[in-house]
Protein backbone atom coordinates (compact mmCIF):
# COMPACT_ATOMS: atom_id res chain seq x y z
CA UNK A 1 0.00 0.00 0.00
CA UNK A 2 1.46 3.32 -0.70
CA UNK A 3 2.11 6.28 2.04
CA UNK A 4 0.34 8.57 0.60
CA UNK A 5 -3.08 5.74 0.44
CA UNK A 6 -4.53 6.51 4.22
CA UNK A 7 -3.64 10.00 4.41
CA UNK A 8 -5.76 10.24 1.22
CA UNK A 9 -8.17 8.29 2.26
CA UNK A 10 -8.36 10.21 5.79
CA UNK A 11 -8.64 13.57 4.17
CA UNK A 12 -11.73 12.33 2.13
CA UNK A 13 -13.91 10.61 4.91
CA UNK A 14 -13.22 14.02 6.43
CA UNK A 15 -14.40 16.30 3.66
CA UNK A 16 -17.57 14.05 3.45
CA UNK A 17 -18.25 14.42 6.77
CA UNK A 18 -17.59 18.53 6.66
CA UNK A 19 -19.94 18.20 3.81
CA UNK A 20 -22.83 16.24 5.34
CA UNK A 21 -22.33 18.72 8.63
CA UNK A 22 -22.37 21.57 6.21
CA UNK A 23 -25.70 20.42 4.63
CA UNK A 24 -27.27 19.21 7.69
CA UNK A 25 -26.63 22.92 9.59
CA UNK A 26 -27.66 24.61 6.14
CA UNK A 27 -31.12 22.84 6.51
CA UNK A 28 -31.67 23.12 10.42
CA UNK A 29 -31.16 27.33 9.47
CA UNK A 30 -32.58 27.36 6.41
CA UNK A 31 -35.56 28.92 7.84
CA UNK A 32 -33.72 31.89 9.95
CA UNK A 33 -31.66 32.59 6.57
CA UNK A 34 -35.12 33.29 4.89
CA UNK A 35 -35.93 35.48 7.66
CA UNK A 36 -32.99 37.53 7.59
CA UNK A 37 -33.29 38.03 3.50
CA UNK A 38 -36.31 39.64 4.75
CA UNK A 39 -35.60 41.91 7.12
CA UNK A 40 -32.77 42.80 4.93
CA UNK A 41 -35.02 44.03 1.83
CA UNK A 42 -37.53 45.58 4.27
CA UNK A 43 -34.75 47.40 6.09
CA UNK A 44 -33.61 48.51 2.54
CA UNK A 45 -37.41 49.96 1.69
CA UNK A 46 -37.38 52.30 4.84
CA UNK A 47 -33.98 53.26 4.47
CA UNK A 48 -35.11 56.46 2.49
CA UNK A 49 -37.23 57.70 4.87
CA UNK A 50 -34.44 56.83 7.66
CA UNK A 51 -31.97 58.27 5.81
CA UNK A 52 -33.75 61.70 5.59
CA UNK A 53 -34.70 61.36 9.20
CA UNK A 54 -31.37 61.33 9.98
CA UNK A 55 -30.27 64.05 7.57
CA UNK A 56 -32.13 66.40 9.67
CA UNK A 57 -30.25 65.75 12.72
CA UNK A 58 -32.27 62.83 14.47
CA UNK A 59 -30.34 60.10 15.77
CA UNK A 60 -30.37 56.93 13.39
CA UNK A 61 -31.40 54.37 16.01
CA UNK A 62 -34.38 57.13 16.98
CA UNK A 63 -35.31 57.39 12.97
CA UNK A 64 -35.50 53.74 12.50
CA UNK A 65 -37.72 53.49 15.49
CA UNK A 66 -40.65 55.95 14.34
CA UNK A 67 -40.89 54.66 11.28
CA UNK A 68 -41.34 50.95 12.19
CA UNK A 69 -43.15 52.17 15.66
CA UNK A 70 -45.78 53.92 12.92
CA UNK A 71 -46.17 50.86 10.41
CA UNK A 72 -47.04 48.51 13.49
CA UNK A 73 -49.63 51.44 14.59
CA UNK A 74 -51.03 51.64 11.45
CA UNK A 75 -51.01 47.36 10.85
CA UNK A 76 -52.62 47.12 14.61
CA UNK A 77 -55.26 49.46 13.55
CA UNK A 78 -55.91 47.96 10.45
CA UNK A 79 -56.42 44.62 11.67
CA UNK A 80 -58.14 45.67 15.07
CA UNK A 81 -60.34 47.58 12.82
CA UNK A 82 -61.05 44.51 10.39
CA UNK A 83 -61.40 42.14 13.00
CA UNK A 84 -64.44 44.20 14.82
CA UNK A 85 -66.24 44.29 11.93
CA UNK A 86 -66.13 40.79 10.88
CA UNK A 87 -66.67 39.93 14.29
CA UNK A 88 -70.18 41.86 13.91
CA UNK A 89 -70.52 40.57 10.70
CA UNK A 90 -70.57 36.77 11.65
CA UNK A 91 -72.59 37.57 14.39
CA UNK A 92 -75.13 38.96 11.73
CA UNK A 93 -74.55 35.89 9.87
CA UNK A 94 -75.30 33.55 12.54
CA UNK A 95 -78.86 35.39 13.34
CA UNK A 96 -79.95 35.03 9.98
CA UNK A 97 -78.42 31.98 8.61
CA UNK A 98 -82.30 29.98 9.14
CA UNK A 99 -83.65 32.69 6.86
CA UNK A 100 -80.51 32.05 4.73
CA UNK A 101 -81.65 28.14 4.98
CA UNK A 102 -85.18 28.96 4.03
CA UNK A 103 -84.57 30.47 0.71
CA UNK A 104 -82.17 27.90 -0.17
CA UNK A 105 -84.48 25.11 0.12
CA UNK A 106 -87.42 26.78 -1.05
CA UNK A 107 -85.17 27.20 -4.09
CA UNK A 108 -84.03 23.86 -4.25
CA UNK A 109 -88.18 22.73 -3.95
CA UNK A 110 -89.10 24.87 -6.43
CA UNK A 111 -86.37 24.05 -9.32
CA UNK A 112 -86.12 20.06 -8.55
CA UNK A 113 -89.71 19.58 -7.49
CA UNK A 114 -88.46 18.32 -4.12
CA UNK A 115 -89.98 18.52 -0.16
CA UNK A 116 -87.73 19.50 2.25
CA UNK A 117 -87.72 21.07 5.23
CA UNK A 118 -85.61 23.25 7.17
CA UNK A 119 -86.25 20.81 10.39
CA UNK A 120 -84.92 17.74 8.16
CA UNK A 121 -81.98 19.53 6.84
CA UNK A 122 -80.69 20.58 10.11
CA UNK A 123 -81.09 17.01 11.84
CA UNK A 124 -79.30 15.52 8.99
CA UNK A 125 -76.71 18.09 9.56
CA UNK A 126 -76.07 17.56 13.10
CA UNK A 127 -76.45 13.52 12.93
CA UNK A 128 -73.88 13.58 10.20
CA UNK A 129 -70.38 11.28 10.77
CA UNK A 130 -68.33 14.35 8.70
CA UNK A 131 -70.09 16.78 11.18
CA UNK A 132 -68.87 14.79 14.08
CA UNK A 133 -65.27 14.67 12.32
CA UNK A 134 -65.18 17.65 12.04
CA UNK A 135 -65.16 18.67 15.48
CA UNK A 136 -63.13 16.31 17.05
CA UNK A 137 -60.42 16.88 14.59
CA UNK A 138 -61.08 20.97 15.58
CA UNK A 139 -61.02 20.27 19.12
CA UNK A 140 -57.88 18.53 19.12
CA UNK A 141 -56.04 21.03 16.60
CA UNK A 142 -56.62 23.75 18.88
CA UNK A 143 -53.20 23.02 20.04
CA UNK A 144 -51.57 22.67 16.47
CA UNK A 145 -53.37 26.09 15.74
CA UNK A 146 -51.55 27.70 18.72
CA UNK A 147 -48.10 26.59 18.05
CA UNK A 148 -48.88 27.97 14.54
CA UNK A 149 -49.95 31.46 16.37
CA UNK A 150 -46.19 31.55 18.48
CA UNK A 151 -44.55 29.99 15.59
CA UNK A 152 -45.49 32.98 12.99
CA UNK A 153 -45.64 35.64 16.00
CA UNK A 154 -41.85 34.73 16.60
CA UNK A 155 -41.03 34.87 13.42
CA UNK A 156 -42.41 38.12 12.60
CA UNK A 157 -40.18 39.57 15.58
CA UNK A 158 -37.22 38.24 14.75
CA UNK A 159 -38.13 39.75 10.70
CA UNK A 160 -38.14 43.22 12.86
CA UNK A 161 -35.50 42.56 15.12
CA UNK A 162 -33.38 42.20 12.18
CA UNK A 163 -34.64 44.50 9.70
CA UNK A 164 -34.02 47.39 12.72
CA UNK A 165 -30.54 46.54 13.07
CA UNK A 166 -30.28 46.85 9.39
CA UNK A 167 -31.70 49.64 9.31
CA UNK A 168 -30.21 51.25 11.71
CA UNK A 169 -26.67 50.35 11.48
CA UNK A 170 -26.79 50.62 8.08
CA UNK A 171 -23.59 52.78 7.86
CA UNK A 172 -21.67 51.05 10.42
CA UNK A 173 -22.67 48.01 8.84
CA UNK A 174 -21.44 49.08 4.79
CA UNK A 175 -18.21 50.42 6.55
CA UNK A 176 -17.45 46.72 8.13
CA UNK A 177 -17.85 44.66 4.84
CA UNK A 178 -16.11 47.99 2.92
CA UNK A 179 -13.05 47.44 5.38
CA UNK A 180 -12.47 43.85 4.27
CA UNK A 181 -12.37 44.76 0.30
CA UNK A 182 -10.08 46.61 -1.94
CA UNK A 183 -11.09 50.23 -2.62
CA UNK A 184 -12.41 49.26 -6.23
CA UNK A 185 -14.06 46.53 -4.72
CA UNK A 186 -15.75 49.04 -2.10
CA UNK A 187 -17.10 51.51 -4.96
CA UNK A 188 -18.87 48.37 -6.51
CA UNK A 189 -20.37 47.56 -3.16
CA UNK A 190 -21.62 51.07 -2.32
CA UNK A 191 -23.04 51.25 -5.85
CA UNK A 192 -25.08 47.46 -5.72
CA UNK A 193 -26.61 48.81 -2.35
CA UNK A 194 -27.84 52.34 -3.81
CA UNK A 195 -29.08 50.57 -6.46
CA UNK A 196 -31.27 47.95 -4.26
CA UNK A 197 -32.19 50.67 -2.00
CA UNK A 198 -33.87 52.57 -5.29
CA UNK A 199 -35.37 49.44 -6.96
CA UNK A 200 -36.78 47.77 -3.29
CA UNK A 201 -38.27 51.54 -3.38
CA UNK A 202 -39.81 51.32 -6.54
CA UNK A 203 -41.14 47.80 -6.32
CA UNK A 204 -43.22 49.43 -3.14
CA UNK A 205 -44.44 52.54 -4.95
CA UNK A 206 -45.52 50.49 -7.72
CA UNK A 207 -47.01 48.37 -5.33
CA UNK A 208 -49.09 50.70 -3.17
CA UNK A 209 -50.15 52.53 -6.28
CA UNK A 210 -51.93 48.67 -7.49
CA UNK A 211 -53.16 48.71 -4.10
CA UNK A 212 -54.86 52.30 -4.51
CA UNK A 213 -56.09 51.05 -7.89
CA UNK A 214 -57.37 47.97 -6.87
CA UNK A 215 -58.81 49.39 -3.31
CA UNK A 216 -60.76 52.09 -5.69
CA UNK A 217 -62.23 50.05 -7.91
CA UNK A 218 -63.59 47.35 -5.59
CA UNK A 219 -65.20 50.25 -3.40
CA UNK A 220 -66.99 51.55 -6.50
CA UNK A 221 -68.28 47.82 -7.00
CA UNK A 222 -68.78 47.43 -3.33
CA UNK A 223 -70.71 51.27 -3.08
CA UNK A 224 -72.76 50.09 -6.33
CA UNK A 225 -73.82 46.43 -4.50
CA UNK A 226 -74.57 48.76 -1.26
CA UNK A 227 -72.28 46.45 0.24
CA UNK A 228 -71.67 47.48 4.55
CA UNK A 229 -67.91 48.78 5.30
CA UNK A 230 -67.18 49.27 1.97
CA UNK A 231 -64.50 51.63 2.57
CA UNK A 232 -62.41 49.05 5.12
CA UNK A 233 -63.15 46.07 2.61
CA UNK A 234 -61.64 48.07 -0.04
CA UNK A 235 -58.25 48.64 2.33
CA UNK A 236 -58.26 45.30 2.62
CA UNK A 237 -58.84 43.93 -0.82
CA UNK A 238 -55.71 46.48 -2.00
CA UNK A 239 -53.02 45.71 0.44
CA UNK A 240 -53.93 42.17 0.59
CA UNK A 241 -53.92 41.48 -2.78
CA UNK A 242 -50.32 43.46 -3.20
CA UNK A 243 -48.43 42.70 -0.43
CA UNK A 244 -49.01 38.50 -0.20
CA UNK A 245 -48.18 37.11 -3.20
CA UNK A 246 -49.35 33.78 -4.71
CA UNK A 247 -53.03 33.57 -2.05
CA UNK A 248 -53.20 37.47 -1.56
CA UNK A 249 -55.91 37.74 -4.11
CA UNK A 250 -58.35 34.74 -2.65
CA UNK A 251 -57.71 35.86 0.65
CA UNK A 252 -58.45 39.35 -0.53
CA UNK A 253 -61.61 38.98 -1.87
CA UNK A 254 -63.07 36.09 0.65
CA UNK A 255 -64.46 38.58 3.00
CA UNK A 256 -65.64 41.07 0.54
CA UNK A 257 -67.82 37.64 -0.75
CA UNK A 258 -68.60 36.50 2.96
CA UNK A 259 -69.63 40.37 3.95
CA UNK A 260 -71.81 40.79 0.34
CA UNK A 261 -73.14 37.18 1.06
CA UNK A 262 -74.90 38.70 3.96
CA UNK A 263 -76.82 41.40 2.02
CA UNK A 264 -77.79 38.79 -0.94
CA UNK A 265 -76.19 35.56 -1.32
CA UNK A 266 -76.08 36.84 -5.33
CA UNK A 267 -74.26 39.43 -4.56
CA UNK A 268 -71.15 37.27 -3.52
CA UNK A 269 -71.33 35.58 -7.00
CA UNK A 270 -70.87 39.25 -8.34
CA UNK A 271 -67.83 40.09 -6.03
CA UNK A 272 -66.18 36.71 -7.10
CA UNK A 273 -66.76 38.05 -10.87
CA UNK A 274 -65.23 41.36 -10.36
CA UNK A 275 -61.94 39.74 -8.54
CA UNK A 276 -61.47 37.13 -10.94
CA UNK A 277 -61.86 39.73 -14.07
CA UNK A 278 -59.97 41.99 -12.66
CA UNK A 279 -57.13 39.77 -11.84
CA UNK A 280 -56.42 39.20 -15.47
CA UNK A 281 -56.94 42.93 -15.78
CA UNK A 282 -54.16 43.51 -13.61
CA UNK A 283 -52.21 40.58 -14.54
CA UNK A 284 -51.57 41.20 -17.77
CA UNK A 285 -52.37 45.14 -18.53
CA UNK A 286 -51.47 47.16 -15.20
CA UNK A 287 -48.86 45.26 -13.08
CA UNK A 288 -46.59 44.92 -16.30
CA UNK A 289 -46.72 48.65 -17.28
CA UNK A 290 -46.57 49.70 -13.84
CA UNK A 291 -43.35 47.37 -12.59
CA UNK A 292 -41.84 48.45 -16.39
CA UNK A 293 -41.82 52.53 -15.20
CA UNK A 294 -40.73 52.21 -11.58
CA UNK A 295 -38.58 49.02 -11.70
CA UNK A 296 -37.55 49.51 -15.14
CA UNK A 297 -37.32 45.86 -16.11
CA UNK A 298 -39.47 44.71 -19.11
CA UNK A 299 -43.08 42.83 -17.98
CA UNK A 300 -41.51 39.14 -19.08
CA UNK A 301 -38.50 39.64 -16.92
CA UNK A 302 -40.76 40.66 -13.82
CA UNK A 303 -43.21 37.80 -14.81
CA UNK A 304 -40.17 35.09 -15.20
CA UNK A 305 -38.70 36.44 -11.93
CA UNK A 306 -41.92 36.00 -10.13
CA UNK A 307 -42.19 32.30 -11.16
CA UNK A 308 -39.11 31.09 -10.14
CA UNK A 309 -38.95 32.92 -6.98
CA UNK A 310 -41.66 30.94 -6.27
CA UNK A 311 -40.16 27.88 -7.51
CA UNK A 312 -36.90 28.60 -5.21
CA UNK A 313 -38.04 30.22 -1.88
CA UNK A 314 -42.27 30.06 -2.06
CA UNK A 315 -44.09 33.15 -1.26
CA UNK A 316 -40.98 34.54 0.14
CA UNK A 317 -39.30 34.12 -3.57
CA UNK A 318 -41.81 35.83 -4.80
CA UNK A 319 -42.08 38.80 -2.86
CA UNK A 320 -38.77 39.87 -3.44
CA UNK A 321 -38.04 38.30 -6.63
CA UNK A 322 -38.92 41.71 -8.40
CA UNK A 323 -36.74 43.83 -6.55
CA UNK A 324 -33.70 41.62 -6.93
CA UNK A 325 -33.85 40.67 -10.38
CA UNK A 326 -34.22 44.89 -10.69
CA UNK A 327 -30.89 44.91 -8.75
CA UNK A 328 -29.18 42.54 -10.78
CA UNK A 329 -29.96 44.01 -13.58
CA UNK A 330 -29.01 47.24 -13.13
CA UNK A 331 -25.90 46.19 -11.16
CA UNK A 332 -24.99 44.34 -14.33
CA UNK A 333 -25.95 46.62 -16.83
CA UNK A 334 -22.75 48.86 -16.43
CA UNK A 335 -20.44 46.43 -17.34
CA UNK A 336 -22.22 45.25 -20.15
CA UNK A 337 -20.52 47.00 -23.43
CA UNK A 338 -23.14 48.19 -25.86
CA UNK A 339 -22.66 49.68 -29.41
CA UNK A 340 -24.86 52.21 -31.89
CA UNK A 341 -27.26 50.26 -34.12
CA UNK A 342 -27.27 50.15 -37.23
CA UNK A 343 -29.62 52.09 -39.09
CA UNK A 344 -31.40 48.90 -40.74
CA UNK A 345 -35.22 48.44 -41.04
CA UNK A 346 -35.16 45.22 -39.47
CA UNK A 347 -34.23 46.40 -35.94
CA UNK A 348 -37.64 48.56 -36.29
CA UNK A 349 -39.71 45.02 -36.86
CA UNK A 350 -39.90 46.61 -40.90
CA UNK A 351 -38.70 43.60 -43.84
CA UNK A 352 -36.09 45.12 -45.70
CA UNK A 353 -37.32 46.41 -49.13
CA UNK A 354 -34.06 44.84 -51.29
CA UNK A 355 -34.46 41.68 -53.13
CA UNK A 356 -34.84 38.13 -51.64
CA UNK A 357 -31.73 36.08 -51.26
CA UNK A 358 -32.93 33.50 -53.90
CA UNK A 359 -33.87 36.33 -56.64
CA UNK A 360 -30.24 38.15 -56.41
CA UNK A 361 -28.45 34.79 -56.89
CA UNK A 362 -30.80 33.88 -60.44
CA UNK A 363 -29.47 37.86 -61.12
CA UNK A 364 -26.16 36.96 -60.65
CA UNK A 365 -26.08 33.92 -62.32
CA UNK A 366 -27.59 35.34 -65.39
CA UNK A 367 -25.37 38.49 -65.90
CA UNK A 368 -22.63 35.82 -65.20
CA UNK A 369 -24.05 33.82 -68.45
CA UNK A 370 -24.77 37.15 -70.58
CA UNK A 371 -21.25 37.86 -70.01
CA UNK A 372 -19.64 34.87 -70.96
CA UNK A 373 -18.11 34.74 -74.38
CA UNK A 374 -18.99 32.52 -76.95
CA UNK A 375 -16.46 29.91 -78.02
CA UNK A 376 -14.12 30.30 -81.39
CA UNK A 377 -14.92 28.73 -84.65
CA UNK A 378 -13.37 26.34 -85.72
CA UNK A 379 -12.31 24.32 -82.33
CA UNK A 380 -14.30 20.74 -82.93
CA UNK A 381 -13.96 18.38 -80.56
Amino acid sequence: MPRWLPRAMVLALALFACYQLGDWAFHQLIALLLNIVIAFFLALAVEPAVGRMAARGMRRGLATFLVFFGVMIAGIGFVVMLGSMLAGQILNMVDEFPKYLDSVISWVNHTFNTELSRVEVQDSLLRSDWLQKYVQNSASGVLDVSTTVLGGLFKLLTIFLFSFYFAADGPRLRRALCSVLPPARQTEVLRAWEIAVDKTGGYLYSRGLMALISGIAHYILLVILDVPYAPALAVWVGLISQFIPTIGTYLAGALPMLIAFTVNPWYALWVLGFVVIYQQFENYLLQPKLTEKTVDIHPAVAFGSVVAGTALMGAVGALIAIPAVATLQAFLGAYVKRYDVTDDPRVHGHRSRRAPVLARVRGALRRDRDETPPPPAGDDV
